[in-house]
């Protein structure tokens, strides 16, 4: 399944851009972890963030971890990304049945209510890099933007939207995101926010419009060319013997008492919902490991 994604930057290297129709990665998200409306649109656009944000990391091992943490019912959504494009991604409360918006769109902000972004880059050498910024809206988007203004200074502009259809499906997704760097020229800048004028129903846009068609609008009147063009999609990197390591990071004791109940012992990936079961005999196996170590 493809979710086509590009990367962008203007002529004079001021102005870089990222753009993504997620639409196949959101359905897989719904489909694995069966969610309501609203929390397939706010996962859908954490998810498409985190893939644009992951194309920024420098090293292709890095990940990026986006985490919202709010007051309103559907608690924690996290999405996790590399810079190959990959992301996963779960809501802590995937069953979040809020009325609509009065103008019939779904209450996205109200789902997620007041709370904290944090964002974790990781590069797998030592400790990973950690920002928290408080949500301007919970509406995903502008806690992106918002994000990039507080922890990085950086000027940016994100936009997301998630489309789903009278069956739950998603009908459409995507987002961009667009960011200034130094240097940009003030004639760039007011071009750049003309041209945002532009962008009225995001969710609606990538049902129709393609991702090179969006790039033009964005920069319309600005040279710019496509660096990259590439495939995301989600998928969850999960194994036993990943599981494993979080068995063995209960430690001894919890270890013994699991043992002693003398039942198989089932671990789920939040992430895509596959199950590992553990007998006695490997959980034997893994407390010897463990005093090995």
């Amino acid at each position: 399944m493809q979710n086509p994604a590009l990367s962008i930057l203007s002529n004079d290297g001021t102005v870089r851009g990222f753009i993504i129709n997620s639409r196949e990665l959101v359905q897989n998200a719904f489909e694995l972890h069966q969610t309501a409306p609203v929390v397939t649109a706010a996962l859908g656009r954490l998810l498409s963030a985190a893939v644009m944000m992951g194309k920024t990391l420098k090293n292709p091992g890095d990940l990026i971890t986006l985490q919202i943490e709010g007051e309103g019912p559907v608690k924690t959504l996290l999405a996790t990304a590399g810079a190959n494009g990959n992301v996963k991604g779960y809501a802590r409360n995937p069953l979040v049945d809020i009325p609509l918006k009065s103008n019939g769109k779904l209450d996205v902000s109200g789902a997620v209510g007041p709370g904290f972004l944090t964002v974790l880059r990781d590069n797998g050498t030592g400790e990973p890099y950690v920002s928290r910024t408080a949500l301007v809206s919970g509406e995903i988007a502008e806690d992106i933007t918002g994000y990039y203004a507080q922890s990085e200074q950086t000027p940016s502009i994100c936009a997301l939207g998630v489309l789903v259809d009278r069956d739950y499906t998603v009908k459409s997704s995507g987002g961009f995101l667009i960011q200034l760097m130094p240097g940009a020229e003030e004639a760039t800048i007011c071009r750049l926010e003309e041209n945002l004028q532009k962008f009225q129903n995001v969710s609606a846009l990538f049902e129709y419009t393609s991702n090179e068609e969006i790039a033009q609008m964005l920069m319309d009147q600005i040279p710019f060319h496509i660096t990259e063009q590439w495939n995301a999609a989600y998928y969850c990197n999960c194994s036993k013997k990943r599981t494993e390591k979080v068995l063995l990071s209960l430690g001894r004791q919890e270890l013994m008492q699991l043992i002693q109940e003398q039942k198989p012992v089932e671990l789920c990936c939040h992430f895509c919902n596959r199950k590992y079961q553990f007998s006695r005999k490997e959980l034997e196996a893994l407390l010897i490991e463990g005093a090995e170590k």
